[in-house]
């Protein structure tokens, strides 16, 4: 799949929300000093990565990504921070690093929870793995564009697209409480106000959209885009207030914090 680093970032305001929330949780335990290491993992164009930099400035703060052109844009954007495109299933560090963190990216990854165990080996004792997954997987913005694309003419060309999902917080802290961790896991549900034209269209093809609109032949995609926008104004009507019309978007979001003892 082919991420587009432009349009990833038109709502990269709250889009970036939920990461500065996640590293909120991330406190260093008593007699702990900061992080000196720190890995984003699936560091997408490098926005938030810079965050990690500005709250600890003096970490050596890395991020890997499988997109190419994600790595491009973040290596354009964000100097001083060492960008490389890497499969985070693959990754493993020089040495076990303070802290491990991924922001909507573990979805994309099958069988992710298998992962998470491993990834905990990779961090250091006294360090923390901390994420955060979309949870809405069956909000309208996910289901309409599957049904769509199950329907004719279209079906036979998605058949074996991308399929992110996620699971539970208690199910991620079961995992990682067996791994040896304490983990703090919780869940949130933003309701994000978007403006512009077909505002949740927006959102979801620069995410989980991306690889059905892909998938698609030329001739195909400008009328599945045409009913999937329809049905999007259908589930998320406009509505007005002080500052015009806007469309609310509920996004759920599950977050874990694992300290690894």
């Amino acid at each position: 799949m082919r991420w587009d680093p432009e349009r990833y970032l038109t709502y990269a305001d709250h889009r970036g929300r939920p990461f500065l929330e996640l590293l909120a949780r991330v406190l260093p335990l008593p007699d702990v000093a900061p992080p000196a290491t720190v890995v984003d993992l699936g560091c997408g164009p490098g926005n938030v990565t810079r965050l990690l930099a500005e709250r600890w400035p003096g970490a050596d703060v890395h991020g890997v990504d499988s997109s190419a052109e994600m790595i491009e844009r973040a290596r354009a954007e964000v100097p001083g921070i060492a960008f490389e495109v890497g499969d985070l299933r693959a990754w493993t560090p020089d040495a076990p690093v303070d802290l491990l963190v991924s922001n909507a990216t573990f979805q994309w990854v099958p069988g992710h929870l298998d992962l998470l165990p491993h990834l905990l080996d990779r961090v250091a004792p006294g360090g923390t793995l901390a994420f955060s997954v979309p949870g809405n997987f069956d909000e309208p913005s996910h289901t309409l564009r599957a049904e769509l694309a199950a329907e004719a003419p279209y079906a036979d060309h998605v058949r074996d697209i991308a399929d992110p999902s996620s699971h539970d917080p208690a199910t991620y802290l079961d995992v990682l409480t067996r791994a040896g961790a304490v983990v703090d896991a919780w869940e949130t549900t933003y309701l994000h106000v978007l403006t512009g034209e077909d505002p949740v269209f927006t959102w979801v093809s620069g995410t989980g959209a991306r690889p059905t609109l892909q998938a698609l032949p030329d001739d195909l995609r400008d009328d599945f885009v045409a009913a999937f926008k329809a049905r999007l104004r259908t589930a998320y009507p406009t509505r007005l207030g002080p500052d015009g019309p806007f469309v609310v978007l509920p996004f759920r979001r599950v977050f874990v914090v694992a300290e690894k003892r």
